[in-house]
Order: C-alpha cells, then sequence, then structure tokens
C-alpha cells in the first residue's frame, strides 16, 4: 500500500514557533489582567489542555441539504480514512482523542482490527449511534413509517436487533455507550396514535436496555421535528426524561442543541437534566432557524457559553453522577469538513474556559439580593474575555496547533487527500452523509 500523506509533528512545531513569540506575549498580558481578579491562568490553560469532545465519523464526509450533495476533493471513502481525517484533527487541535460511529454507514467488517487502527492515531471510540431511520440495502422490513414504534412487530423486532449488534460491535471496539435517535412519528394529524406509540418505544427499548453491559449507558436523543413534520415519538427533554427514569439508572438524557424549537432556553433545559440527575451529553452544533446543523458558536455563542456555564457550576458544585459526554454533530455543506471541525471543538474549549472565569460567589450574591443587571455583568464579563490566548497555549503544550487553521490549510492536507483518494460520484456517495 502506497504512503498516505500526514501532516507530520515536525511541521507543526515549525508553524508554531513562528506565532509562539506573539501567542507568549498575549498570554502574559491576558494573565496580567485575570490575575487582578486573582485568577490563576496557569490552571486555566491546564483545564483548557483536558477538556475532550468526541468527533462524529461522518462528520468529516461532505454534508448536503435537502436537495443535493456536492461531493467535497479527496472526501473519505470508507471508515478506514474517516479516521486518518479524525487523527488529523486531533493532532492539530488535541481535543479530539475519540470517535462515535455510525452503524451501519461505519460497520467494520474486523471491529478488532479497527480498534487497532483507531489507537496507532492516538483515537478510541466513544457512543455508537444506531441507525433506523432509513432502510439499508438488503434490509428486510422498512422503517418508512417508523422503526422501534413501528405497529408491526416485526419491524420493531428488526429495529430492537439492529440497536443490540451496534452494542455487540461496540464491545469489541471498546465504546461504553449507545446513542438511540429515532425518526419515528407523523406528518398529518391521526396518522399515529401518539400514546400507542411511546408505549412501543418503551417496550422496544426495554429489551435494548437489557441487552446493555453492566458499565455502559444508553443515550436518548429527543427531537422536535425532521423528517416527521407534524409530530415525533421523543419530542422533547420531558418526554426523554420520563423515558430515561421508566428504563432505569443506565439511561440518560442526550441534548442536541438544533433540536428544539425557536427561542427554547437550552441552557435551562441542561439545568433541569442536571438537577434531575440525567444529564447523558451533547451533541453540539449551531441553529438559526431549526435543525440546521452549523458549526458550533457560528451563530449564537452566548447561548453555547450559558450552556457551559450550568456545565461548569455543575462541576464546581460536585453534583453526584456528572459526568457528560460531549460530540460534535454537524453538516459540512460548503465548508472542508476538517477546518469546520477543528474551528468547532476549538470553540467549545474556548466557551468552557470562559465559563470558569464566572464568579460564582459575586453572582451567588446578586442572585440572592434580586440584581439582575449585576448578574447579567458577571456573566457577560466572562464571556467577554478573549481567552484566545489560553486555548492556542493550551494546545500548542499538548503537541497541537497554535493556529489549527492555518497550518492545515499550509500543509496541503485536502489537495493531497484529493490526489489520493479517488473521486466519489454522486452514483457512489457515502451513505451517512446527510
Amino acid at each position: 500500500m502506497a504512503t498516505r500523506f500526514e501532516i507530520d509533528d515536525a511541521f507543526i512545531a515549525e508553524r508554531n514557533q513562528e506565532a509562539k513569540r506573539f501567542l507568549e506575549h498575549d498570554y502574559d498580558c491576558l494573565g496580567d489582567k485575570l490575575a487582578r481578579d486573582n485568577v490563576d491562568i496557569g490552571d486555566l490553560t491546564t483545564k483548557a489542555q483536558a477538556f475532550q469532545v468526541a468527533l462524529p465519523s461522518w462528520g468529516v464526509g461532505t454534508g448536503g441539504t435537502r436537495f443535493a450533495r456536492f461531493a467535497g476533493a479527496g472526501e473519505p471513502r470508507n471508515i478506514y480514512e474517516k479516521l486518518e481525517d479524525c487523527g488529523t484533527i486531533l493532532k492539530l487541535v488535541r481535543s479530539t482523542t475519540a470517535v462515535s460511529l455510525h452503524i451501519p454507514w461505519d460497520k467494520p467488517e474486523d471491529p478488532a482490527e479497527l480498534r487497532k487502527f483507531a489507537r496507532e492515531r492516538g483515537l478510541h471510540f466513544d457512543a455508537m449511534n444506531s441507525n433506523t431511520f432509513q432502510d439499508q440495502r438488503g434490509q428486510e422490513l422498512s422503517y418508512k413509517f417508523g422503526s422501534l414504534t413501528h405497529p408491526d412487530a416485526g419491524v420493531r423486532r428488526q429495529a430492537v436487533e439492529h440497536n443490540i449488534e451496534c452494542i455487540e460491535i461496540g464491545r469489541i471496539l471498546g465504546s461504553k455507550s449507545l446513542t438511540v435517535w429515532i425518526a419515528d412519528g407523523g406528518n398529518f394529524p391521526g396518522q399515529v396514535h401518539p400514546r400507542r406509540a411511546l408505549e412501543r418505544y418503551l417496550e422496544s427499548m426495554h429489551a435494548i436496555y437489557k441487552a446493555l453491559p453492566g458499565d455502559w449507558n444508553v443515550f436518548l436523543e429527543h427531537k422536535l421535528y425532521e423528517p416527521a413534520f407534524y409530530s415525533t415519538v421523543i419530542n422533547d427533554w420531558g418526554t426523554s426524561y420520563y423515558c430515561a427514569r421508566e428504563l432505569g439508572s443506565k439511561a440518560l438524557c442526550l441534548v442536541d442543541l438544533g433540536h428544539h424549537a425557536p427561542n427554547v432556553n437550552i441552557e435551562m433545559v441542561v439545568a433541569r437534566l442536571i438537577q434531575l440527575g440525567k444529564l447523558g451529553g451533547f451533541h453540539f452544533n449551531d441553529s438559526k432557524y431549526g435543525d440546521d446543523d452549523l458549526d458550533a458558536g457560528s451563530i449564537k455563542p452566548f447561548q453555547l457559553f450559558l450552556i457551559f456555564s450550568e456545565l461548569v457550576d455543575a462541576e464546581l458544585s460536585a453534583v453526584p453522577h456528572f459526568n457528560p459526554c460531549y460530540m460534535l454533530d454537524q453538516s459540512h455543506n460548503v465548508t472542508d469538513p476538517i477546518e469546520s471541525l477543528m474551528v468547532s471543538a476549538s470553540e467549545l474549549v474556548r466557551a468552557y474556559v470562559q465559563a470558569h472565569l464566572v464568579d460564582r460567589q459575586a453572582l451567588t450574591e446578586a442572585q440572592e439580593k434580586c440584581d439582575p443587571l449585576m448578574a447579567l455583568s458577571i456573566l457577560k464579563r466572562a464571556f467577554t474575555t478573549d481567552v484566545t490566548p489560553i486555548v492556542a497555549l493550551a494546545r500548542e503544550r499538548t503537541g497541537g496547533a497554535i493556529d489549527p487553521l492555518s497550518t492545515y490549510r499550509s500543509s496541503g492536507y485536502r489537495k493531497r487527500k484529493a490526489t489520493e483518494r479517488q473521486a466519489v460520484t454522486e452514483s457512489e456517495s457515502l451513505s451517512g452523509i446527510v
């Protein structure tokens, strides 16, 4: 097999050397500023170095709209090439050591071999993702009118068996969780019986839950609409919480930032799930109108900060059993997916560090004194602090790039991959790039 191009560590170090002098100056200036508020910049940098978010295996491929998909140059054609791209992202940003697989899009012929391939690139596997929202080649029964909640018990059984298969593959890969999102719902009033559908969902999920290994969790993902535009079965966080509670302690709720009605207070949803002990994790992205799957922090950076403010508050408060999993879940239609995932990963670290700048004692005092303007100003002071030097130095100290985007572009990685990987035609387009 011909040698495949990789970005060399020496190249990253060389690029860092050009920018390090200016970074150190900016870092020292920020450190002096934070010290006036008794904030240790070194402690924040350590926290930034430790932050991790999983990459979606499907996210490194070019996405599409409801009407078309425009294939990108050098996009990965199989799971091994996807892991090559994920490994490249990890080299540059250092905060993405985990990859979340989607089955059957990325079903490995030899899971043990794939696990070895990932380890060689410093990667491990996060949550497994099942797919019962589209029919696969050779599939016996169709999911056109539902899967885990379908009126036909045979369809439900097929969907359950697929989820159990995902668990078995995940065990070999070293995963510890399963994410279940279903597209079940209706486009017309009367099409679906709401109560019976939820009863069938719980019946199916009990069978999946029973198959979970003792040290696994299952994450329930809700979605307001799409592809069913009138009703969905698991339509909001309350329904998700109810089902997770009914299933047991290993069932938790997953929050996708795009799966809510416009203007929903998502940070409040996060706070409630923390309080109820059922926050399992996140699919991070951003949204302007609906389930847009835009790059994290590109539309509503203040909302992202407020979400992390709730998460950091729970972390600092040592809330029992608080250990959420983080993953990016985006569709890259007009950008290089590697670039978008790198920028999004960095935005999450930024929001996490900013949330640690909130003066919690002062905020509590303002809340107890019913001083809304002071409370807001405390949050805004943290949010408007430019922590770029912290995020950049955290990357550099762990072997990543001070400026991942410019380093990636100057490496010529995409151009080299376009040469190595034969272009994917529309008729051969990757399954799972939606």
